[in-house]
């Protein structure tokens, strides 16, 4: 099923979130009272422990207790929930971030939570034997990803920018969504031509043979911090101390994962898993390496925003005065780091 160039061009417009819709910041339930909520909403990843889970376990949220509402497979829809106020906080890549916020959505990134370096990475995996090896090959091909308009879908395209395409031959390769535990199965059926795997999906993937990336996020950029999470002007204003409590401890996590044997960090990861009862497999967890977080504490930079407002601006997905890069973060309420 090949997508149209307009089509392509239309990217993240999944999010669909009108300025109406998003522009109220609603943030039902997320006060409790003059010192604020100490609870926070959220929605968490099947068989992974995000880094907020990893602070609770590890104390570093203090009296601030996180209350798990269902699992996501979507950055995009994480922070439009976190945008609308049925969580308190949500994560997505940055890219995703910035066209959320140029739909007039009442949010504020507060710090990175994950990347790309040597350990963690995103892949795009063809079959072993698969004759697929440049841009052009992939023209009518299909892509499975996790979602569209996200991380994935930009890392092709600046892939095929790079490897010569134009515009129009862009849009004739089709980026398809395919749930990420289903991804390695359904390359391997046949059923797409190319698949992005990550962190431990991609590892049980390469553990099992068979086959071979066309390129990575990090072999593409570097080392970059690519997600932050978001939370909404208003939720930031009437908690603000239990935004730094939360914060902050998510920045020690990432310190504390990047400083504390892999071994280790592994360990606690399955054992959280194991105790908090939601029916899923940690084996994979084993495959662990790293956030992939560039900066110390995930303090944003305002480089990592930067490179796609000025993408998404090239790409008229977005007007450059939509956004300003001062307004899409802030790094007050990080203690740790600084």
């Amino acid at each position: 099923m090949a997508t149209t160039a307009s089509t392509r061009r239309q990217f993240l417009s999944l999010l669909g979130l009108s300025a109406v819709a998003v522009g109220c910041g609603t943030t039902a339930g997320a006060t409790s009272g003059k010192g604020g909520t100490k609870t926070l909403r959220y929605q968490g990843w099947a068989g992974q422990v995000i880094l907020p889970e990893l602070a609770e376990d590890l104390g570093f949220l203090g009296d601030v207790k996180l209350d798990w509402v269902g699992n996501t497979i979507s950055g995009p829809q994480d922070i439009q929930s976190a945008a609308t106020g049925r969580i308190d906080f949500g994560g997505a890549f940055n890219g995703a971030v910035v066209k959320l916020a140029a739909n007039k959505a009442p949010i504020k990134a507060v710090i990175s939570y994950y990347g790309a370096d040597q350990d963690a990475y995103n892949g795009f995996y063809v079959l072993k034997d698969s004759p697929l090896r440049s841009a052009r090959d992939l023209l009518g091909k299909k892509v499975g990803m996790n979602t569209l308009g996200a991380h994935s879908e930009a890392m092709l395209d600046i892939w095929l920018q790079r490897g010569g395409l134009s515009e129009s031959d862009i849009g004739k390769v089709a980026p398809l969504v395919v749930p990420p535990v289903n991804t390695e199965q359904t390359l391997r059926q046949k059923q797409i031509d190319v698949a992005v795997l990550g962190g431990l999906l991609r590892d049980k993937a390469l553990a099992a043979g068979g086959i071979r990336p066309l390129f990575t996020d990090y072999q593409l950029l570097g080392a970059f911090s690519a997600g932050t999470y978001v939370m909404t002007d208003r939720f930031l204003r009437q908690n603000p101390d239990t935004a730094r409590t939360f914060v902050t401890g998510v920045g020690k996590a990432i310190e504390w994962a990047r400083s504390t044997p892999r071994e280790e960090v592994v360990a606690r990861m399955t054992d959280i898993v194991k105790r908090r009862g939601r029916n899923e497999d940690p084996a994979p967890l084993k495959y662990w390496r790293s956030t992939g977080v560039a900066e110390k504490a995930g303090r944003i930079t305002g480089k990592e925003l930067q490179l796609w407002v000025d993408w998404l601006a090239e790409r008229g997905d977005i007007k450059k005065d939509q956004v300003t890069l001062s307004d899409l973060y802030t790094n007050e309420f990080n203690a740790s780091g600084s």
